[in-house]
């Protein structure tokens, strides 16, 4: 916080607290400018994207990458990577998809789903932690794991859905809203509050920012990475469960390219890859950003061809503002110029 916040904030109007916040979560916030700018520029290439139908199938698209993306901040953040997050949600699929074909009920297959999801993530985490394996080795390795067991357990061939409790509760509605974006909104707004203001969360951030000093400040490095392994194997399986029913079916192909979906919604987030910076909302509107592309892209009827090369160009260009060295430090000179200016504006409207 600036020095001229600050003295705002001692002056104890509301008008100056009201100012203050409003120049902090929306003038400079450029994540939530890049989202405006998004959807006027959709507004504009389609006539269709405006569109109430299209706005709730672009979120409820948007649902599974995000939650996905929040167990993927988590791992981010203390300077870890998940590769398996895709590979795991697959696997929830067709655990879930199978269960209820064999009879069991909804609730009993979600959650046994939920369970295999965290074993996953939970294997991850030992092979991080007890066994020294670095992050990318280990979630690289938990990534064929998953993916091949999917496919053994499905025998081959994908199982459709057809419980209407199970497919209300991961993909009805809920009055008007679908249940997809509530899950996710969910998601992002518990996870925001234990990153923002629990002591889990902060020794998280302390993890990424330095992990030879918090482990000497006698933070519990071992136990907290291996808790977000665990949650980021969670995190996919419920969205392995959304998007079961979304589908209405379990297969072992489904999520392909989610891990890098999900790291470039982090990154596009914000969220720095050597850890300590980002927040699980940021991570989310990454996500939204990338997903109503994608939309733009996808009313153009584009192949996924050009769409990836758009991806990988929008991953550069946020890794290039989120930098600290390089052209990312022209990056962010040129942001903090644009910072001072609209600074300036703020002192001549104030005065």
């Amino acid at each position: 916080m600036s020095s001229q916040e600050i003295k705002l904030l001692e002056g104890s109007t509301g008008g100056a607290r009201l100012w203050v916040g409003f120049r902090k979560y929306v003038l400079y916030n450029y994540l939530l400018w890049v989202l405006v700018a998004t959807f006027v520029l959709g507004a504009f290439a389609s006539p269709y994207f405006m569109t109430s139908r299209n706005i709730w199938n672009v979120l409820t698209f948007a649902a599974v990458v995000s939650v996905i993306a929040v167990g993927q901040f988590l791992v981010v953040v203390t300077g870890g990577i998940d590769l398996s997050v895709g590979s795991i949600a697959a696997l929830t699929t067709v655990v879930a998809a199978v269960l209820m074909k064999a009879g069991y009920s909804a609730p009993v297959a979600a959650m046994a789903a939920l369970v295999a999801a965290g074993a996953c993530g939970a294997i991850n985490g030992a092979l991080v932690v007890k066994a020294n394996i670095t992050p990318f080795v280990a979630t690289l390795a938990m990534m064929s794991i998953a993916r091949g067991t999917s496919y053994m357990v499905q025998e081959g061939s994908l199982i459709g859905i057809t419980d209407d409790r199970f497919i209300g509760a991961f993909a009805g509605k809920v009055g008007a809203v679908p249940s997809p974006v509530i899950i996710f909104l969910l998601v992002m707004i518990v996870f925001a509050y234990v990153m923002r203001d629990t002591t889990f969360g902060r020794r998280l951030y302390a993890i990424g920012g330095n992990r030879e000093a918090a482990r000497l400040s006698g933070l519990p490095v071992g136990r907290s990475i291996f808790s977000v392994y665990l949650l980021s194997g969670l995190a996919s399986g419920l969205a392995g469960l959304i998007l079961a029913a979304q589908l209405t079916q379990g297969s072992s192909l489904l999520a392909q390219g989610y891990e890098l979906d999900s790291i470039a919604a982090v990154v596009v987030g914000g969220a720095s890859l050597a850890g300590g910076t980002g927040t699980p909302v940021g991570a989310v509107v990454g996500g939204l950003i990338i997903a109503v592309l994608g939309n733009i892209m996808n009313l153009f009827q584009l192949s996924s061809e050009p769409q990836m090369v758009v991806k990988g160009i929008l991953i550069i260009i946020a890794v290039m503002f989120i930098s600290g060295t390089g052209t990312g430090s022209a990056s962010k000179g040129a942001w903090a110029n644009l910072k001072n200016a609209l600074r300036s504006v703020g002192r001549g409207g104030g005065s």
